[in-house]
């Protein structure tokens, strides 16, 4: 379940920090995140498709918003799409998983732990402000975008993507049982146990990974979604739907993994999670996206200019 419609913003930040925190132990490996040439792959792809277009040229300064662990900027980075890059995100720990990653990678960025809705730099210091799966976390969205705004050069460009629409969020129910129903099957084929729960409960930080249910506070509309940004001066809004098949395969994959002990799920099998997931979302990509309506896909992209 989401947050509570009556939770205040002081709760749901508490909420984001402290599960955020305990995830950024294991979240590279349980979302699939490369930081190689899949993942520069990806992400080029992601970025094109919430511009509208190819990108002509890299952006100088980028700001991102909920970095995590550093999968978009220092992708975005190792592309050649950007040449400076700051990182926000309200975890500490997200971002120094963050820092661990671009020490490995050999990636210079700059992580700064903030808010999205106040944020601490000056006026008109981005050319780009970017962010994947993360508006929807945030409790004043007409707040942070107007910050997105002020930040941002005459000229300059918002992208986000992967923030889950209204419509795909109540599609994503299916498949989730669906999966909860053949769990039992799929355990015995890949020789997999039931994950002990009263056991995982016992575990530190048991209690700030079973807040995931918590961290979430929007599901979006891409009508509203425009008039949010439209409402604070943004122009030539662009709004795109994905990751249909892709989106129902991932939540299928992930909710029967959940059932299962972790250690005990084959390699050979998350192989095959990851090279399926691949195939579909180029599936979606070259034959869905273009041509259905954005509100039925689970995923939103989207992006947006400050007047020049």
């Amino acid at each position: 379940m989401p947050a509570a419609a009556d939770a205040t913003a002081d709760h749901i930040k508490d909420v984001n920090t402290r599960y955020h925190d305990v995830a950024a132990q294991t979240y590279d490996s349980k979302w699939g995140i490369d930081f190689g040439e899949i993942g520069r792959e990806q992400v080029s792809a992601k970025l094109a498709k919430a511009l509208g277009r190819p990108l002509l040229a890299p952006f100088g300064d980028e700001l991102e918003i909920g970095a995590g662990t550093g999968y978009f900027s220092l992708n975005l980075l190792a592309s050649g799409a950007i040449v400076r890059a700051t990182a926000t995100d309200i975890s500490p720990g997200m971002l120094g998983a963050l820092d661990a990653n671009a020490a490995r990678m050999g990636q210079e960025v700059r992580t700064v732990r903030t808010e999205a809705e106040s944020l601490p730099f000056a006026d008109e210091s981005f050319d780009l402000v970017f962010g994947h799966a993360v508006l929807h976390h945030i409790p004043d969205l007409d707040r942070a975008a107007r910050e997105f705004m002020r930040v941002l050069r005459p000229g300059g460009t918002i992208a986000f993507c992967g923030e889950p629409s209204r419509y795909g969020d109540r599609l994503a129910a299916l498949p989730k049982r669906a999966a909860i129903a053949v769990a039992p099957l799929w355990r015995r084929m890949v020789g997999a146990a039931k994950l002990d729960h009263e056991a995982a409960a016992g575990e530190p930080d048991a209690d700030e990974h079973a807040l995931e249910g918590e961290v979430d506070v929007h599901a979006f509309d891409p009508a509203l979604l425009k008039k949010v940004l439209d409402g604070v001066g943004f122009e030539s809004s662009w709004i795109r739907g994905e990751e249909l098949l892709a989106n129902a395969h991932g939540w299928v994959m992930r909710t029967i993994e959940s059932t299962a002990e972790p250690e005990q799920i084959p390699i050979r099998w998350r192989q095959f999670a990851f090279d399926s997931y691949i195939a579909l979302q180029k599936l979606d990509s070259r034959f869905l996206e273009p041509h259905l309506p954005p509100a039925l896909f689970y995923n939103l992209v989207l992006s947006a200019r400050k007047p020049s």
